[in-house]
Formats: structure tokens, C-alpha cells, sequence
């Protein structure tokens, strides 16, 4: 069974009006897992960019945490473990702590927008664009 990750853009698009909502809300209906950092990232850009009021925040974060497969922490471990990624990948520090939490979590998929479209991280993880027309 692929265990996928889901990047905090495309849980963004499940609760926007930009095109690629239909295949963000897909994905997050199917249970993808998701970290600490990527509920924190969507309120910060449902707040700003997206003009959400805080009660639309609250139940946009219930929808997410009630569909999400698991939830998973930011610790020191993984913290370490993103600067690690940072540097052999040469990632941005924030994509590297969604990385690293992917593969601390065991997942083999991660759908992001934001990083290169088929690489494989640590032999483990893949990255897919989910909005990517081939």
C-alpha cells in the first residue's frame, strides 16, 4: 500500500477556487497524511491570502485533521533530520521539514507542487506534482 503525504499547497487548493481544487480535495478526501507544519502553513495562508475568518479556519482545520489518514509532529528529531535533507537536496528549509516528516513517517508518496517531479528522496520517497499535465 503507498502511504502518501500530502505538501501544504495542495491541502490550500482543497479549500480555495483556483483550478487545481478538484485534485486537492480528491487527494485529501482519500486520507493522505499530513504533519504538524502543513495545518500550520494553511492557516497562515488562509488568513492572509485566502481572507478566511477564524471560524472558517476552525472548520476548515476540523475538515482537514477528520479526513487526514494521520497527523504527524514536529520534534527535534525532525527537525535534524530536515537539515540533513536541506543540505544533500538542496531544498528550502520549510520543504525540507515536509520531507523530512514524510520520511519519518514511512511515506512513499508526496505530492507537492512545489519540488521536482519525480525525484526520489532517500531511495524512499517520491515526489509527485499532482497538477502536472504531462
Amino acid at each position: 500500500m503507498t502511504r502518501a503525504f500530502l505538501d501544504s499547497n495542495v491541502v490550500v487548493y482543497a479549500f480555495s477556487d483556483d483550478p487545481r481544487n478538484t485534485v486537492a480535495e480528491t487527494l485529501l478526501g482519500r486520507g493522505c497524511e499530513i504533519s504538524v507544519q502543513v495545518l500550520n502553513e494553511f492557516v497562515n495562508v488562509a488568513r492572509r491570502k485566502l481572507g478566511f475568518s477564524w471560524a472558517e479556519i476552525g472548520d476548515a482545520i476540523e475538515a482537514i485533521t477528520t479526513l487526514s489518514r494521520t497527523i504527524h509532529p514536529l520534534d527535534l528529531a525532525t527537525h535534524r533530520d530536515a537539515v540533513r535533507v536541506a543540505e544533500r537536496y538542496g531544498f528550502g528549509f520549510h520543504d525540507a521539514l515536509i520531507v523530512a516528516s514524510a520520511l519519518r513517517a514511512g511515506c512513499t508518496l508526496l505530492h507537492s507542487e512545489d519540488l521536482q517531479h519525480g525525484l526520489v528522496v532517500e531511495g524512499q520517497l517520491r515526489i509527485e506534482n499532482p497538477f502536472r499535465t504531462e
